[in-house]
Parts: C-alpha cells; structure tokens; sequence
C-alpha cells in the first residue's frame, strides 16, 4: 500500500510540475480520438474523412479553450450529415443549438464530459460516466452527459437510417424531414439511458458527501448497481434492446473507474477520525476531521567516497634549545 500511495504521490507532483505542457497533449488526445471516431461512423463526406484535416483540426484544439473541441466535433458532425442529406445536417444542426443552450447554462465547465460520452458509448462501456461524474462532478452534470448521449444516439439513429434517406427521391423534403425526425422520437433506448444516467449522477453525488464513514465507496457501489438496476427495469418495460452481458461488464468497470477515483482525489484514513467542539459568542461548532492519507516520500541521501588516502605527515625532530655560553666563561 505505501508504495502505491508514493506513485499516486509521484504522478501528482509531476502533473503540477509539467501542467502547462500536459495539458495540450490532453486536449490533442481528446481531440483526435473524437474525430476519428465521428470519421469512422460516419465518414459521408469525403474531404474531412482524411487523416491530415482530422490531424490539424486536432492541432488547433490543442491550444484553444476545451470549448473550441466541442465546436470542431459538431461542424464535423454536422458536414457528414449534409454529405448525406440537406435535412439530416439541419435537424442534427437545430438539435445542437439547443444542447448548446442547454450545455453552456447549466455545466458549461463539463466539457470533456460531452466529448467523452459520445466516445464512451462507441467503445461500449459508457456506464463509467454517470458513476465518475457523480464523485467528480456535480448533479448539473447530468445536463452534460445527457447531450453526450442524445448526440451519440442521434447520430446512431440517422446512420442506421441512412438506407432509408438515400431511397427517398431527391424532391420529397417532407418525407425525408419525417422519416429523421420520426427515427429519433421512436429511440426510446435513449430516453431510457438518460434518464438512468441523471439518477446514477445525483445518487452517488448525495451518497458521497454523507457524513460517515467510506462514504465515496458506499457511492461507487450504490450508483453502479442503481444504473445497473434502472437500465434493466426499464428496458423491460418498454421493451429497448440491451445487452446484458454488456451491462454487467460495464457496471464492473464503473466500479473499478470509480475505486481508481477515488483513490487519485478522496482517500481519506478514516482510523484517525476526531471529532471537535468549540464555541464562539453566538454559536456552538461540532467538526468531524478526517485525515488524508499521507504517505512521507523517501529522501535521497548522497553519499561521497574518498579513495584517496592522504599520507601521514612526517614528523619532523624535535630540535634542542641552543645553550649560549655565559659571559664570565674564560675565554
């Protein structure tokens, strides 16, 4: 254990020591990742389906606000749809204006959440979200991962529909504006992961500030099995296709994010708990003080090895006092 507090000790210190060049290496990451994800589901228009523009639009993210990625990823998304169909790209263009609205007054901090969610959901495992956001984050972050998810599912919906747009004639708005419209309203799969993940974010976010003991572990758990529950529940209710072998999985890795979490912003010794009382002039104050856990990082010692051996030093005869001889001597 101690050696594991000393590299959680190591990797925040060298965070803190090298956060102005981390931090566009992040974004870049971030960045590319999402792009080439939006490329590879959707991929219509050939022009930005290329690894150089995809290569400087991350450039460009990497030195502008987290906000400046969110923009880049929807003029992506929303070229694709045009290179399928005028009325995909102005559905799917209304629908980010109002999540954009929604984003920037509620959790415009959240970023990297909306990035990562549509990401999360491609890789399968985006139960991770709701559990990490609600020990890092705050019940507003539900705003945040619901417009990750509506992006992701929308684009989802009018990908698997995009047979559909191309056998509709060219002249036929109407019935192309109708059949986008109607297969986003019809993806009750959506609503139902919505809804669980803004559950899974305020439960394990009033959990996690209880006043007792473990309260970040007893959220972890709590908010996993919650989602897990919701998700399982619902969909037999109305009936939304989900896998439950991917279910389990992604609760489990939820877990293991959030232990991992837990361990890099809250670990507390909950052995050395103290409870204070003091008083002022107009109030009584009763403090719970929980220590962290603090581990004292090894010193460095330097030892220096002489290997030149010095001489002793050569002792010299002792000379004798010189007697003068004494003026009535006889000459």
């Amino acid at each position: 254990m101690t050696g594991l507090l000393v590299l959680r000790q190591n990797i925040r210190n060298f965070i803190s020591k090298n956060e102005v060049y981390l931090k566009p290496i992040l974004k870049l990451v971030i960045s590319l990742t999402a792009l080439l994800v939006i490329n590879n589901r959707l991929g219509y228009m050939q022009r930005i389906n290329n690894v150089a523009i995809v290569l400087i639009a991350a450039l460009m993210c990497s030195f502008m606000p987290m906000n400046f990625i969110v923009l880049v990823c929807a003029i992506f998304i929303v070229l694709h749809m045009y290179a399928l169909s005028l009325e995909a790209a102005a559905i799917v263009l209304v629908l980010f204006i109002v999540l954009f609205l929604l984003y920037f007054r509620f959790s415009p901090k959240d970023t990297i959440v909306v990035v990562l969610t549509p990401v999360c959901q491609v890789l399968g495992i985006p139960y991770v979200i709701p559990v990490t956001m609600g020990l890092v984050g705050t019940p507003s972050s539900a705003v945040s991962v619901g417009c990750g998810l509506a992006v992701s599912f929308v684009i989802q919906r009018i990908e698997e529909s995009a047979a559909a747009l191309s056998s509709v004639e060219n002249d036929d708005m109407a019935a192309r504006f109708r059949l986008i419209i109607d297969a986003i309203l019809d993806n009750k799969a959506m609503l139902l992961m919505i809804v669980a993940f803004a559950i899974t974010i305020i439960i394990t976010y009033i959990l996690k500030r209880l006043p007792i003991n473990y309260s970040w572990h007893i959220a972890i758990i709590a908010g996993a099995i919650t989602d897990a529950v919701i998700v399982l529940i619902g969909a037999l209710i109305i009936d939304a296709k989900i896998s439950v072998g991917g279910l389990i999985l992604g609760t489990l890795l939820a877990v293991l994010v959030g232990f991992i979490t837990e361990f890099f912003v809250f670990n507390m010794d909950y052995s050395g708990t103290e409870k204070v009382q003091f008083e002022d002039d107009e109030y009584y104050y009763y403090v719970r003080a929980v220590p962290k856990v603090n581990v004292a990082m090894p010193s460095k010692s330097v030892k220096k090895i002489n290997t030149v051996k010095k001489r002793p030093a050569q002792q010299r005869p002792q000379s004798r006092p010189v007697q003068r001889p004494s003026g009535n001597s006889e000459k």
